[in-house]
């Protein structure tokens, strides 16, 4: 195929040239009826490439098959069979491969840093999950991902289950030894599942952590917005092998997905694969330079450290994506929530994952020097503002053994059953039936269906107390929290 082609994005500027006018949704007319206000802030261009997919970009056939095209294109460019493009995110992408390896029933094996996104598949499906431990590291109080070995013991436990599912890269950059884990699934006939949300980039440069599908991965789902150059929202799910049904997964993600795509997000996904074929060496190229120069500068202001070694050692991760600049604050005497809101207050700058004592800055191909230069003036300011800050409340990280909850009922008979709210005082001991997730990065504490502990409990909330944040739990300042409704013992 000619790599240079863009189907969709060379269509949306057919169909402006052709002037066409559509009786048809969006109902703004491609910006006609939009508030002058409104225009300001997006744009007129915005509303002119927001047009309906099928009798609009395309014929109501879809005759001219645009869509499939740029995903024919998209699979050749990165090396797998077969390339989805999503609007509804990742999120959307990982449930729909979930149900399709499962067939909706059944246990999966999953790796307990999974995104909140594979605890609402659960939810969905009413799938059986078979926790993966991912390897708990006890200094840096943060988890790096699963071993092979543990993913080989969950398969000897649990031989029946329909897949195995795994986070990698992290958020934090950190990334499974992908090889070996696929060559542990395959032996059993078992697809793997990859949430390489962080990796769009990694097919495109042999110098980054290894590509799910150059490891044998089956499907791997990619947030083209996190390290590509696409919209918020895109995302694709690439496919090759024999062991999951296109056509399963293709219909599932159907079931859940929008009839209402918005056709830039596929436009930005099609140009995005094409700048990367012609260029994508090369702007990865500085992007590294870049992010090497900004560690070791980054790691000379005092009190900042910026992980690296330890997170590749034999007992962490396999790999580590550099682009994720992950800094230790703590020697500054202040936690890694106050420098991410000092940061963006002070200094008008926005870091990425954040925790007790660390935070991230993710650099991407569209940074250069002077952005490089705005995020170590930003935290040069910090250091010399730290003196200042009030000392942060402690955070009670749980050890390890208390770390995982057990799952002792279905997460979605959790979710959907009988509920109560309860104080947090009194949660220890019930069944949780919903998520707690600090976010970013998005990794859940407490699911639907795990039974709660005490040291659960004293971590969330001493972290909203510190600063976490918590989108998901109906009282996000965990007074109170929702449980699995108990009957009450009758007398004999």
């Amino acid at each position: 195929m000619d790599q240079n082609e863009t189907p969709v994005l060379d269509a949306l500027a057919e169909h402006q040239k052709l002037d066409r006018y559509g009786f048809t949704p969006p109902a703004h007319r491609q910006g006609r009826g939009v508030d002058p206000r409104v225009l300001e802030v997006l744009g007129e261009q915005s509303f002119k490439s927001d047009v309906v997919a099928s009798s609009g970009l395309d014929d109501r056939k879809s005759s001219n098959g645009y869509l499939s095209k740029a995903e024919q294109l998209m699979a050749e460019a990165v090396g797998a069979d077969m390339a989805f493009f999503s609007t509804c995110g990742s999120s959307l992408s990982i449930k729909a491969a979930i149900l399709a390896v499962t067939r909706g029933e059944g246990d999966l094996l999953i790796g307990r840093d999974a995104h909140k996104s594979v605890v609402s598949g659960l939810v969905l499906s009413g799938l059986q999950p078979r926790w993966i431990k991912p390897k708990w590291d006890n200094e840096l109080k943060l988890a790096h991902p699963p071993a092979p070995e543990t993913v080989e013991e969950m398969w000897q436990r649990y031989p029946d289950a329909s897949a195995a599912l795994i986070v990698s890269p992290t958020p934090y950059g950190t990334c499974a030894d992908l090889e070996a884990i696929v060559e542990i699934c395959h032996k059993r006939g078992k697809p793997l599942i990859v949430d390489e949300a962080w990796g769009a980039q990694l097919p495109f440069h042999p110098d980054t952590p290894t590509w799910a599908m150059s490891a044998g991965a089956d499907i791997c789902v990619v947030s083209v917005h996190k390290m590509g150059l696409g919209f918020e929202q895109g995302s694709i799910f690439h496919l090759q092998g024999n062991l999951v049904d296109p056509v399963r997964l293709n219909q599932c993600a159907d079931v859940l997905s929008t009839t209402s795509a918005n056709v830039m997000l596929y436009a930005a996904m099609d140009g995005w694969r094409r700048q990367m074929v012609q260029d994508g060496k090369a702007l990865i190229d500085k992007a590294l330079e870049l992010a090497k120069g900004l560690r070791r500068d980054i790691q000379a202001l005092p009190g900042l450290h910026v992980l690296e070694d330890e997170l590749v050692h034999a007992e962490a991760s396999h790999d580590l994506d550099i682009l994720h600049i992950m800094i230790d604050v703590s020697d500054l005497g202040i936690s890694g929530f106050q420098a991410t809101d000092w940061l963006r207050e002070n200094c008008r700058i926005d870091m990425g994952t954040t925790d007790h004592r660390r935070t991230e800055a993710v650099i991407s191909i569209s940074d250069d020097e002077e952005t490089a230069q705005r995020l170590l003036g930003g935290l040069r300011a910090l250091t010399e503002a730290a003196p200042d800050l009030p000392r942060p409340p402690a955070v009670v990280i749980p050890d390890e053994e208390d770390l995982y909850l057990k799952t002792v009922m279905l997460p979605r008979d959790a979710f959907f059953g009988p509920v109560e709210v309860i104080p947090c005082e009194e949660a220890p001991g019930r069944i949780a039936a919903e998520m707690a997730t600090p976010y970013p990065p998005g990794i859940p504490i407490l699911l639907p269906g795990e039974r709660i502990n005490k040291a659960a409990i004293d971590y969330l909330r001493s972290g909203v107390e510190a600063g976490m944040v918590l989108p998901d739990p109906a009282d996000p300042t965990l007074k109170t929290i929702r449980v699995v409704r108990e009957e009450p013992h009758r007398s004999q």
